[in-house]
């Protein structure tokens, strides 16, 4: 038969003499051994991944410059990468990450992936100021910035359409987003992401830069999009294949 008076255990096991634990003391615990939210623990993942890759960038165009040209002296280039920098800050504040990769996995993934970008950014000052010198045409480099615009409005509407439409989805009920940009192509972040980089080679009128880039381009896209088709065709199975029957992948009526 228990004794009365023995000791109640606290929340966390010890001995509290006479005193049983109180709720205050139950919802300390509680909230100490709460997981942080994804938001918060991924944030500063976020913030060096993309402050690494703005040094990179800003490190690519001054090679591909022979650091002979100064941004104030290219009020496109300048624009261009004023832009750039804020959607590069504003997609790491809605994206959502994979949450079956460890940090440092994730990071050293996502700064792989971005070397072929680092290429374009490099490659296209290099070749106008190597090959033609000068400045491309002044109705080209604006055709560039409004692409570049299109393509972060793409970009970014998709990223926020996306968390907006999965909002209160469960491991157990998944949600297969239809709506929106991905009414019309299943990939349209990719498709915004490639508009913003083709818009630099336009920037600087590098035509060399802008078809290797067309062609290294499409074959990362599909190869990433297959990835991406096979892990939902195993989560949404049917309903995947009828959402891919009704849209195209990346450009509507053309791919």
């Amino acid at each position: 038969m228990p004794e009365e008076n023995q000791p109640a255990p606290q929340a966390n096991g010890k001995a509290t003499g006479g005193l049983r634990p109180t709720t205050a003391m139950l919802v300390a615990d509680a909230i100490a051994s709460e997981p942080r939210p994804h938001f918060i623990r991924s944030l500063a993942l976020r913030f060096a991944e993309t402050a690494i890759f703005l040094v990179a960038v800003i490190g690519a165009i001054a090679l591909g410059l022979g650091i002979t040209a100064y941004f104030a002296e290219h009020r496109y280039v300048l624009a261009y990468l004023a832009a750039y920098a804020g959607f590069r800050f504003s997609d790491l504040i809605v994206r959502e990450d994979a949450e079956d990769s460890p940090p440092r996995e994730e990071l050293s993934r996502r700064i792989v992936v971005q070397l072929p970008l680092l290429l374009t950014f490099a490659a296209a000052p290099f070749e106008r100021t190597y090959i033609y010198g000068g400045a491309a045409p002044a109705f080209v480099r604006a055709f560039g910035l409004l692409l570049e615009l299109l393509g972060m409005w793409l970009a970014l509407g998709a990223r926020i359409q996306l968390g907006f439409f999965t909002a209160g989805r469960t491991a157990e009920h998944p949600v297969l987003v239809r709506r929106g940009f991905y009414r019309y192509i299943r990939h349209p972040i990719y498709a915004g992401t490639f508009l913003v980089a083709f818009a630099w080679t336009l920037i600087y009128g590098a035509p060399v830069t802008a078809i290797l880039t067309l062609i290294i381009g499409a074959i990362l896209a599909q190869r990433w999009m297959k990835s991406e088709e096979a892990a939902m065709r195993s989560r949404f199975g049917e309903e995947y294949d009828d959402y891919a029957r009704e849209t195209d992948a990346l450009i509507p009526a053309v791919w």
